[in-house]
């Protein structure tokens, strides 16, 4: 999520939330019912509007507790202090993982305490925060979104997710919030030295290996799984070089991430691999390979970030002589999209191998940098595709006509072809591993970018 703008919408239960973020993001991931609450999972989907790019965040509703008997349509009624903390809580989580907010309210329901519980905490932010008045199905609500501006925020906009109606008006106000957010102080940006997120799923060690790399006590270590609830960035000295560890919050699998504080500690999580340069990605022994450390690795290499495979707990397992490499070929199985990462085999609590983590993650770094020259570039290209050629489209054959490295951090490799559309997914893949074969990218995405050749008088 390096870079990018972060949208969260926040709100209470049956509002429409996950209803605008399928519109927004284009596509239906959110799960939608008329039972407040459905959403259980976190999900964030890419959004585009206006020359920007952005992500949206889905969360499940504010949970409202009252007594029995209390309404929740006058402000803050009888038995609100009950549930202000919770609200404080989440919408101030809400607010450190986002650039700007969104309120999503029901207009046709009208102004409640809920809302205005919500608003007072939002208004002494920075942050900007858009009022969506959604169900604004038809005309006869039209002037329903009016009453919203008692809520003192910075824009109200009537919309009808489920229809599209207004949607426009609301990423037009969006796309000029990102412009007035004041983006988050960052010193990171501002060098070139070494950051290295440490993410997994919850439990699996991550903060008790980060407290064995920086010798002390940082980050709280507990049996429960999600102790941590923010991304805890260390400074440390290697070898004279600076460091920054970040230990990030366990990502469960979607449908396993609970409520309010856990939902925005993932979206942190997010940030950090965002934000570093190489994905540690602690593996427990005890369970293998999972299918949410798949879906990790998905997101490291999403980012373009570099990986190393952290196998945790590793004292805990019965070995052989055959254990660790029948260990390694299934996570080279189950992870065969990031084939090209190294695998580490440690114990965190016991200090095995502890030594063998930065100096692994250093040298993927370093691979990220590397640069082949133009005319290597182009041998290797003509080697590979006289190898292999490429399979074209009818009567129309593929062609190479020239190729080099126009970028580093990560690799990217330009391909100057007659026709980009014929290039098909698995020739890209074994361009790349042909790459791979012949020059060390260890722990390292690199891309390759296909480009039809400019059109000459000639032609």
């Amino acid at each position: 999520m390096s870079g990018k703008n972060i949208v969260a919408l926040v709100g209470r239960p049956n509002v429409g939330k996950s209803t605008l973020f399928n519109r927004l993001v284009g596509e239906r991931q959110a799960v939608t019912h008329e039972i407040p609450g459905t959403t259980r999972d976190r999900l964030h989907g890419e959004s585009f509007w206006n020359g920007v790019t952005f992500q949206v965040v889905d969360t499940g509703g504010i949970e409202i507790y009252q007594p029995a008997g209390a309404r929740d349509e006058s402000p803050l009624a009888e038995g609100s202090a009950d549930f202000v903390a919770e609200i404080i809580e989440q919408a101030q989580i809400a607010i450190a993982g986002a650039d700007v907010i969104i309120l999503v309210v029901d207009a046709q329901f009208g102004v409640t305490a809920a809302d205005q519980a919500i608003a007072e905490i939002l208004r002494r932010t920075d942050k900007p925060v858009i009022v969506a008045a959604n169900k604004i199905d038809d005309r006869k609500h039209a002037n329903d979104a009016y009453d919203f501006y008692s809520l003192g925020l910075d824009a109200v906009v009537g919309v009808s997710a489920i229809h599209g109606l207004g949607v426009g008006d609301l990423l037009d106000e969006l796309v000029m919030a990102f412009g007035d957010a004041e983006p988050e102080a960052d010193e990171d940006d501002e060098d070139d030295h070494l950051k290295i997120a440490i993410v997994g799923r919850p439990n699996a060690g991550k903060s008790t290996l980060l407290n064995k790399l920086i010798g002390r006590d940082r980050a709280i270590v507990s049996e429960v799984a999600g102790t941590t609830r923010d991304a805890i960035d260390t400074d440390i000295s290697w070898y004279g070089e600076r460091l920054t560890l970040i230990d990030t919050a366990g990502i469960r699998r979607r449908g396993r991430i609970e409520a309010g504080v856990e939902r925005f500690s993932v979206i942190r999580a997010m940030k950090a691999i965002g934000r570093a340069d190489v994905g540690l990605l602690v593996i427990d022994a005890n369970l293998g390979v999972t299918e949410q450390d798949e879906h990790i690795a998905g997101y490291i290499i999403d980012e373009y970030k570099s990986l190393v495979i952290v196998v945790n707990k590793w004292d805990a397992i019965e070995k052989d002589d055959y254990t660790m490499d029948a260990f390694s070929e299934n996570i080279r199985d189950r992870l065969h999209f990031v084939r090209y990462a190294p695998i580490i085999f440690i114990s965190a609590l016991e200090g095995q191998r502890i030594h063998q983590v930065l100096e692994v993650a250093h040298r993927v770094w370093e691979a990220r940098f590397f640069r082949i020259p133009t005319a290597d570039v182009n041998r290797l290209m003509r080697e590979a595709v006289s190898k292999h050629p490429p399979h074209g489209k009818g009567t129309k054959r593929l062609k190479f006509l020239y190729a080099s490295q126009v970028r580093s951090d990560p690799p990217l490799f330009l391909f100057h072809v007659n026709d980009p559309a014929q290039v098909h997914f698995t020739y890209k893949r074994y361009l790349e591993n042909q790459f791979r074969e012949a020059y060390d990218f260890e722990g390292t995405p690199i891309r390759l970018s296909f480009r039809a050749r400019a059109k000459t008088r000639a032609d």
